[in-house]
């Protein structure tokens, strides 16, 4: 299993997972031709997908899916319920509507159902033989029962969004600062090392921290909380960034 994000914070989203002869991609919140560019330098290309999964509706995870859809045949997998915040953009036929267990050809996935300001937005837990990622974003907290589902996988991209401190400070207005901490918002640096502390093991090799906020976070402020937490590891801990790609991941 190889992961790479593309993109990630509040200008787009994009990740890729490598899974031998099963490919998927994770949210279209870039250009399709960024996307097209970013996979032929890494040798690949659209055919070599099978699907894309989308996490939630918002534009910064959705933008380019509509350019997507036209220019490949990829079929989007989504929730039944998903589809009502997508249906001008992606035709229902290229919908195939997910159950919380499915599976893409020989991958396995489990939905984590999150808690953000639109009508469905989820995780997910991915299997492929013996290898595990959990990929979660946007929620202002994560359910205990899927914590539990989540505990030792081999990769976790997880949100770290903002510093409390820097949010509260900082240059938003009250409302924006309160819908950012609420349940249906996104996780904070020390809500997420909270996690990872409950849930990582030792078959963990990687901790991808994703949707660093620009205004509200620095790398600095995200690694310390997380050291606070860890302390000393094995774990290889990186930050997914806007601009730049991460190195491709393996396990």
């Amino acid at each position: 299993m190889k992961v790479k994000t593309i993109a990630s914070g509040s200008k787009g989203n994009c990740t890729i997972v490598l899974c031998d002869n099963t490919n998927i991609i994770i949210d279209m919140g870039i250009s399709y031709l960024a996307l097209k560019r970013s996979l032929e330098e890494n040798s690949l290309s659209f055919e070599q997908f099978t699907g894309i999964l989308i996490t939630h509706s918002h534009k910064d995870h959705i933008s380019g899916l509509k350019s997507l859809i036209k220019h490949t045949n990829l079929t989007v997998y989504i929730p039944e319920k998903m589809y009502q915040d997508l249906e001008e953009i992606v035709p229902r036929y290229r919908c195939e509507f997910i159950e919380d267990k499915f599976n893409i050809q020989d991958i396995d996935i489990e939905l984590i159902h999150t808690s953000h300001d639109t009508s469905c937005s989820v995780g997910f837990i991915i299997y492929y033989q013996d290898k595990s990622l959990v990929y979660v974003t946007d929620t202002g907290y994560i359910n205990r029962k899927y914590l539990a589902k989540m505990t030792e996988k081999d990769i976790y991209v997880i949100e770290a969004n903002h510093d409390e401190i820097m949010l509260m400070d900082g240059p938003y207005p009250r409302f924006l600062k309160e819908r950012v901490i609420s349940d249906k918002g996104h996780l904070s640096n020390k809500t997420t090392a909270k996690y990872l502390k409950k849930i990582i093991g030792n078959n963990t090799k990687y901790i991808v921290l994703a949707h660093l906020s620009e205004k509200n976070n620095t790398e600095e402020k995200v690694l310390e909380a997380i050291n606070e937490e860890l302390g000393k590891t094995n774990i290889n801990i990186l930050i997914a960034k806007q601009k730049e790609e991460s190195p491709m991941i393996e396990v």
